[in-house]
């Protein structure tokens, strides 16, 4: 009876609640518990439960009028212990882990109220076992996330009263003692701080204000603020402030650094305007300007369009004056530089693609700027660019095409060289005698051929007459197509035998025609405009194996065995004389007469005058070996590899009568401790020995009384770099620095950039930065670099090492948030310190603190910075250097 009765009130109670007749009988048969210490009139729900609330319409047969709607969606609601529901004050209790979903609205609390007579909710903290307040309200509505100490929310009105807000705004981190939310886009705080610090509860710093009106994602608009570092109020406040809050790029005022300068004054330094021109590409427009009249304009721009390519383009331009006009150490200089990359996504086209890395300018740019202080670009002495497009026709046989732009600079001697453009296309390999589908096999299957084509426009020019009529006055055209013709077999089952010959057809578009004029009794060479060409071949044959040899001692020993690896070829090359493009002319007045072809001087080169038959020689060897492991638990012995490459090559010309042997060659490279080590070495053995002169004779140095071979020049490289265990693999790159033309590592000093010192020196992965629990860190993480050369030189008997220098950097974590790193060397020749660069950092979290000195030669200068990481606030900072000394030319 009393279960019968529970059921129609139970029914009664969801009919009530607005739950239909069909959900109302389901949720009976679920499981339900009354509360002994409740009244009646009270239900706890067991926490499988999830019950769907909605506001539907309940029909009065007493009543024909229909009550309004309260609710304009369905509540889902769920807690962990459990769900109350209280009747008669109309209010339904969710406790530990409650969480409650309306519309776009998520709520999660320890403890939610809901009232859905007067469509509110209540939700706030609750206490664990010991007492601490735990699981404080996640309130999301869209993509606005905040998280209060308690909160009171309107299902209908929509508006909130929240207490101790904390949520992201941007790179912003707010809290606020008491939150209005007026409606979707409208908040108002009382009490408020903002910072960028992760840590909104105990920040090192922020910015407190009594009022706030937050339009989310748009804009904050604050009263009086007042900036707090480490709780201090400062003396640093504003009667208001406006903040844009767009997730999107938007245009701006960059603010300029105030400089203090010997030379040039006072100056403003990259100052501008940002221009968010799309979501595509942006531009920035930055200055510089110095009290002396020296000035400098910026134009950087970035672009990308996903899967499918994305660059960046930097044009940059000072005008530097030294010293007041009138004064003997007057000076002034306009350097410029032109920086342009761009990368295509390999997936975005596979049979065509375009790239482009561009860094071309005055030869003086980087050592005289005074804004881009980049020591790795001050010690290059090669600016380089590239711009390439390559296609791919997918025929039979396939044919590859690519239309290129070259430039490389010198910057001491201001020599450029270049090419506009250099067309290239090639036939891929035909075999004549061979089926589609079917084995290569034998000397007439083996036999194929290619179509190979390279025209070039080159220019070469110097940095005064670049960009000028003058610079195409000697420049070159011409057009080369060679047809390589091969074949290859075995002989004896283990000798490869390759055949070879080459058709090589050369057209230019410019001649020379050379006479003695009587007259001024010297010889004029004069320039012939129009199509010429001449066509040559030549033959080749190679012959080669490889020989196997294992050194065994034993599997008890360390080394248990050597491997070593000889590959000797021999190889014969014959190209007949092409006489008949020489001509003759009078070197002087007697009528002595000498050879020379109107081809001279061509970018492909000149036809020979002579033939050359020829015999080369070489060997090449690698060395392996077989190391027992310390583990006793690993059976299989170790291999190291002992020398990657050494070999030795030479050849003998037997079209000569005298000095038939050339030089012998010997190269050779390994790699030591763990492969961290890289040596590489390089010698030249001359056969021959030298007269009083330093001329080479036609005699054996070994019967001159020397030794068998006489070393003309030899050199070595080492480079080394290792870590602690700790220290994790670096993987930021000096990115601009590459491009300007200097390494990617710090072995050169770091690069930078004035116009952004946010940018940590050193490895700055704040994504993976592990939590420190005390100030001293047991783990010390380093890192060190090490690079030495040495070139020696002896083709006059001089014996001089001609260079000998060591660079070494080195980085070290000397705790959790200080880093000091240092870049150095020595020149044992010219026995001084080379460039020499210090750095060090503090982390202070939001903010970060460097320093950098270096102390010598003619980049001697240091620099300050501290300010705050996020980009939102860069221009709140104090940035300090001093400039070099130094003479423009």
């Amino acid at each position: 009876m009393r279960t019968k009765l529970f059921h129609i009130v139970l029914s009664a109670f969801f009919l009530t609640i607005g739950l239909p007749k069909v959900q109302a009988q389901e949720l009976q048969n679920k499981t339900l518990q009354v509360s002994p210490e409740k009244p009646a009139d009270s239900l706890i729900i067991n926490k499988e439960s999830f019950f769907t609330l909605q506001d539907t319409l309940v029909q009065d047969t007493l009543k024909t009028a229909k009550k309004p709607t309260l609710l304009e969606d369905k509540i889902k609601y769920k807690a962990e212990k459990y769900t109350k529901i209280d009747q008669k004050k109309k209010l339904i209790t969710l406790y530990d882990q409650a969480e409650l979903y309306y519309q776009d609205i998520e709520l999660k609390a320890g403890i939610i109220i809901m009232d859905y007579e007067k469509s509110e909710v209540y939700a706030g903290r609750i206490k664990d076992s010991s007492g601490v307040y735990t699981q404080i309200p996640v309130f999301k509505q869209g993509t606005n996330l905040i998280e209060p100490d308690s909160i009171r929310f309107n299902f209908k009105t929509k508006k909130a009263l929240i207490w101790n807000t904390r949520t992201e705004q941007g790179e912003f981190r707010v809290k606020a003692e008491i939150t209005k939310k007026e409606n979707d886009s409208v908040y108002f705080l009382k009490g408020a701080r903002f910072t960028t610090s992760k840590d909104v509860d105990n920040p090192e710093y922020y910015f407190y204000t009594d009022k706030i009106k937050l339009v989310p994602q748009k804009k904050v608009i604050t009263g009086f603020t007042n900036m707090v570092i480490a709780n201090v109020p400062t003396p640093i406040a504003i009667p208001f402030a406006f903040f844009p809050m767009t997730e999107e790029s938007s245009s701006g005022i960059i603010i300029p650094t105030f400089q203090d300068t010997r030379k040039q004054g006072y100056s403003l330094q990259n100052g501008g305007y940002y221009l968010a021109l799309s979501d595509y590409y942006d531009l920035a427009i930055l200055g510089d300007y110095y009290t002396n009249g020296s000035y400098g304009l910026r134009f950087q721009s970035s672009y990308a369009l996903k899967y499918r390519f994305s660059g960046g383009f930097n044009l940059r331009f000072e005008n530097i004056i030294q010293s007041e006009r009138g004064f003997p150490d007057y000076s002034r200089a306009k350097n410029y530089n032109i920086q342009w990359m761009h990368t295509q996504d390999a997936k975005s086209n596979p049979t065509s693609r375009f790239s482009a890395s561009v860094n071309l300018g005055s030869s003086t740019f980087f050592q005289q700027s005074l804004n881009q202080n980049n020591i790795g670009s001050n010690l290059i002495n090669n600016l380089s660019s590239s711009v390439s497009y390559s296609k791919t026709f997918n025929t039979v046989p396939q044919v590859n095409m690519s239309l290129s732009a070259t430039h490389n600079q010198n910057t001491g001697t201001e020599e450029i060289n270049m090419t506009l453009p250099t067309l290239q296309a090639s036939v891929d390999r035909i075999f004549p005698f061979a089926s589609k589908d079917g084995p290569k096999k034998g000397i007439i299957k083996n036999i194929n051929f290619q179509y190979n084509l390279r025209g070039e426009y080159r220019i070469n020019t110097t940095d005064s007459l670049f960009f000028k009529p003058e610079m195409f006055d000697t420049a070159k055209a011409g057009m080369q197509h060679t047809i390589p013709l091969s074949t290859n077999f075995k002989v004896f089952k283990h000798f490869s035998v390759t055949a070879n010959a080459n058709y090589n057809e050369v057209w230019s578009l410019k001649t020379i025609d050379k006479e003695f004029d009587s007259e001024i009794n010297k010889v004029v060479t004069t320039e012939v405009s129009g199509f010429d060409s001449y066509r040559t071949y030549n033959f080749g044959s190679n012959i080669g194996t490889t020989i196997y040899g294992t050194f065994n001692f034993g599997d008890t020993k360390k080394i248990q065995a050597i491997r070593h690896v000889m590959r000797p070829s021999v190889s014969h090359n014959y190209a007949p004389s092409f006489e008949q493009y020489y001509d003759t002319y009078a070197i002087d007045a007697s009528g002595d007469m000498a050879q020379y072809t109107r081809f001279d001087g061509g970018i492909f080169g000149q036809p020979s005058s002579s033939y050359a038959n020829s015999l080369g020689f070489s060997l090449s060897n690698t060395f392996e070996a077989k190391v027992t492991e310390k583990d006793s638990t690993k059976l299989e012995p170790r291999k190291v590899m002992l020398l990657n490459q050494l070999n030795f090559s030479t050849s003998y010309n037997m079209a000569v009568d005298s000095l038939q042997w050339a030089p012998v060659r010997l190269s050779g490279g390994t790699l030591l401790f763990k492969d961290k080590m890289n040596v590489n070495f390089a010698a030249t053995l001359d056969p021959y020995a030298i007269n009083a002169a330093g001329r080479r004779i036609d005699r054996f140095n070994i019967d001159n009384g020397g030794s068998l071979f006489r070393m003309t020049s030899a050199n070595m490289t080492a480079n080394y770099s290792f870590s602690s265990a700790g220290k994790k693999e670096s993987k930021k790159k000096n990115v601009q620095g590459a491009l300007n033309g200097g390494r990617e590592d710090d072995l050169f000093g770091t690069n930078t950039d004035l116009s952004d010192r946010r940018a940590s020196q050193f490895d700055d992965d704040e994504e993976e930065e592990e939590e420190i629990t005390t100030f001293y860190n047991s783990k010390t993480p380093w890192d060190f670099t090490l690079a030495y050369s040495l070139t020696y030189s002896n083709s006059t008997r001089e014996s001089t090492i001609t260079g000998n220098s060591i660079m070494f950097s080195g980085n070290i974590d000397v705790t959790p948030r200080w880093k000091v790193g240092i870049s150095s060397g020595y020149d044992f020749v010219q026995k001084g310190v080379t460039f020499t660069q210090f750095r060090f950092e503090r982390d202070l979290l939001s903010w970060r603190m460097d320093f950098n000195w270096s102390p010598y030669g003619d980049t001697a200068q240091w620099g300050f910075f501290i300010g705050i990481k996020s980009s939102v606030l860069s221009d709140l900072k104090y940035d300090k250097r001093s400039l070099p000394d130094r003479k423009l030319r």
